[in-house]
């Protein structure tokens, strides 16, 4: 077999599987479809590998062999680097557009070099707009009081706020023309020896990422959809986020949703029955509520920078990223990968928890691809090993007594309860 494409004219999808297809706002899924993976760096060649493994077994079990994943290798990262020359060929790119899905490891970026972060880069350039991150409890340790009350999934919008990158050093010359801009014409005056970053935020991204998350709490039967933004303060950007984000709510989706205004005016403070309450909370103090009433959140709509927050924050109630499933999607396009990154201390060691790779996989077969029997029966295995203490050691070390399975161990653990799961007893 070809090994993967860097150029091009060697963009050519596996033959024995087929695309999907994205017609009239619906995804069609072929029952063979090619996936993409990107190994990445660090320990995204292992994750990767059991999570390929984990998911190949699950849909085996759910269809019995009627449906069937064709992966197909693209590179990025390092082994970009080493075969193609290039940390993120067009040659990707291309190939993801081709075949639309993708399960990708962590790939590095170093900090302070100027360097674009491909992570970022390959979420605009496919406009992969909805970071969609469930933060959810498998039994695991845990610090927080109130872990197993803890289920809920975060939208942040994937390519505006500062994350577009549309900044200067303070000492270059882009930073003083807008320092002299902005004092000549608006009469702002900036230190000159400050950085300088614009923050953009748009209706049309924002609506477009309120709508993706009440469609999920509509199919999921979530009851409640909370818009996390610092609008008191940025009144412009975020208050606008805000804004926005409520007409999508009530001009489309009207015969959904409820305001907590309207629960409180009209309805005596209890939200009317199959209503879902769209609030919203400050940022400072979301990142509070989560802490303290996590049960009275399920779905939460945040601007990139706070949906990086408060992701992180919420991973750390249920024991840390290294359980935290991520999904990038746009319409008809989806690339899965962990939120953890790299981890390079333990890259090829066979030690690192393959968890968040192998959920960021079913939540790409499971709610973009709607193949949720295979994706339940990854959450059942999962939980039912953190039951019989059969873990990693970044969760071995919380249990007293538990010797830690490498990663290689963990993954056929896995793939050994789903083989034994019975069909219906994963809910």
């Amino acid at each position: 077999m070809a090994g993967p494409p860097c150029s091009i004219d060697e963009v050519k999808p596996p033959s024995e599987g087929s695309l999907l297809d994205y017609k009239n706002g619906k995804l069609i899924v072929p029952n063979n479809p090619v996936i993409a993976y990107i190994v990445g760096d660090g320990v995204g060649p292992e994750v990767v590998e059991s999570a390929r493994k984990v998911l190949d077994a699950a849909i085996k079990r759910a269809y019995g062999g009627s449906r069937r994943i064709v992966w197909w290798e693209l590179v990025a990262g390092s082994r970009a680097r080493e075969l193609c020359g290039e940390l993120l060929p067009e040659a990707t790119l291309e190939g993801l557009r081709k075949v639309r899905v993708a399960l990708k490891g962590p790939l590095e970026t170093p900090v302070g070099t100027g360097y674009r972060s491909l992570n970022v880069t390959i979420r605009q350039v496919l406009d992969l707009y909805a970071n969609i991150r469930p933060v959810r409890y498998y039994g695991q340790p845990a610090p927080h009081k109130y872990a197993d009350k803890v289920n809920f999934v975060i939208f942040r919008e994937n390519t505006e706020d500062v994350y577009a990158g549309i900044e200067w050093p303070h000492d270059s010359p882009e930073a003083e023309k807008m320092r002299s801009f902005l004092a000549k014409e608006l009469g702002v005056e900036i230190r000159s020896d400050a950085g300088i970053g614009i923050k953009v935020i748009s209706e049309f991204a924002t609506k477009r990422l309120m709508r993706r998350a009440l469609e999920w709490a509509i199919r999921n039967g979530n009851r409640v959809v909370t818009i996390m933004h610092k609008g008191n303060i940025m009144k412009y950007t975020e208050g606008a986020f805000r804004k926005w984000a409520y007409e999508v709510a009530l001009e489309e989706f009207r015969e959904h949703v409820v305001t907590e205004e309207e629960v409180s005016k009209a309805y005596g403070g209890k939200v009317p029955e199959g209503k879902i309450l769209v609030n919203d909370r400050i940022a400072d103090n979301m990142l509070q509520q989560i802490i303290t009433r996590p049960w009275d959140y399920e779905v939460i709509v945040a601007p990139n920078l706070n949906g990086d927050y408060i992701s992180d924050a919420a991973s750390a109630l249920v024991g840390g990223i290294g359980m935290a499933a991520g999904l990038n999607m746009g319409d008809g396009k989806a690339v899965a990968e962990p939120v953890h990154g790299t981890a390079p201390k333990y890259a090829g060691k066979d030690l690192i928890n393959p968890s968040a790779e192998i959920l960021s996989g079913a939540l790409l077969i499971g709610e973009f691809m709607g193949w949720r029997e295979a994706a339940k029966l990854v959450e059942e295995a999962i939980r039912r090993a953190i039951a019989s203490r059969k873990v990693t050691q970044d969760l071995a070390r919380h249990m007293p007594g538990v010797t830690p399975l490498k990663t290689s161990e963990y993954t056929e653990v896995l793939i050994g309860y789903i083989e034994e799961i019975e069909t219906g007893e994963t809910g």
